[in-house]
């Protein structure tokens, strides 16, 4: 029996297996079959290059979240649907990965735009991808080295094949919020979730069915994911357990990825990921929109 490995890093793990000998030792510097991606994004900008620039893991590779971790399409595929296979794997050997290479990705806020990173990688067939706990702040509040500029790094050689996670399109995330055995979380804030706010999708509001589960709720005031015993209490009085059909949007698709992850971390199987998320559902005027609180309370 294969076992997982595990979806978090602590920086002082990633520290060990980096190895200061191998990975930062100047000009003795050697390839480690461990990869470091810095996928530092907000939603509106700006991009996280220049904060990159200024200061990174030593040896990590930037990552653009909106050209390298998205495609383009009709509004009805939603803000960030996913690149193509060719494009991706494209992206990833530009980024120095190869088939066996084992991936650390983190950003600046809370793991929320790495997972998209950590997602779509092992939907890609990568099976050794983890999300530095508590990003880049945690590296440096435990007085790992840092460096500056940009990392060049030699071309990788992966290959990439989609299709190793579970997706939803628009019906399917329409037929699980309304099944009585399954759940559809919504990952946005709640006030967006009701409808109270929405600062960039055409329709407030919510898919008729889901259930309102913040991923900002999943980490604590540090930062870091909350304990798997903590996540799990959380989802299970949303009705989720282990045997339960999951499915989690959030506007475009991005910090869906980071209800996954913690999802993983409470110990429960990978829920499918509509990746179109709201932005397309919200775009489609044949598509019934819901507010105010979710079953469960909000």
């Amino acid at each position: 029996m294969t076992t997982e490995p595990p979806p978090l890093i602590t920086a002082a793990a990633l520290d060990v297996a980096l190895g200061a000998e191998s990975l930062w030792s100047g000009a003795g510097r050697r390839r480690s079959s461990w990869r470091v991606l810095d996928v530092r994004w907000k939603l509106g900008g700006p991009p996280g290059r220049e904060e990159y620039e200024r200061g990174h893991i030593p040896g990590a590779v930037y990552v653009d979240l909106e050209s390298e971790l998205a495609g383009h399409g009709a509004p009805t595929d939603g803000r960030h649907p996913l690149p193509t296979e060719a494009d991706f794997q494209e992206a990833a050997r530009r980024w120095g990965l190869s088939d066996g290479d084992a991936v650390v990705v983190y950003d600046d806020v809370s793991g929320t735009s790495a997972a998209r990173a950590w997602w779509l990688l092992r939907h890609a067939g990568v099976s050794d991808v983890r999300v530095l706990d508590g990003g880049f702040a945690a590296w440096r509040e435990a007085g790992m080295p840092v460096e500056t500029g940009a990392v060049l790094t030699a071309p990788g050689t992966i290959n990439v094949h989609f299709g190793a996670l579970p997706t939803l399109d628009a019906d399917g995330a329409e037929a699980l919020a309304s099944a009585r055995d399954g759940v559809l979380l919504d990952a946005r804030a709640g006030e967006r979730f009701r409808g109270e706010v929405e600062p960039v999708d055409p329709r407030p509001g919510h898919i008729p069915g889901a259930v309102s589960a913040p991923t900002t709720e999943n980490v604590g005031e540090d930062g870091r994911m909350l304990p798997a015993e903590t996540l799990a209490a959380r989802f299970a009085a949303l009705g989720i357990h282990g045997d339960t059909p999951v499915g989690v949007y959030c506007g475009s698709g991005v910090t869906a990825a980071h209800e996954a992850l913690a999802l993983v971390v409470a110990g429960l199987p990978l829920p499918s990921l509509y990746v179109g998320s709201y932005s397309a559902w919200s775009n489609d005027p044949e598509r019934p929109i819901a507010t105010g609180p979710s079953r469960q309370g909000d």
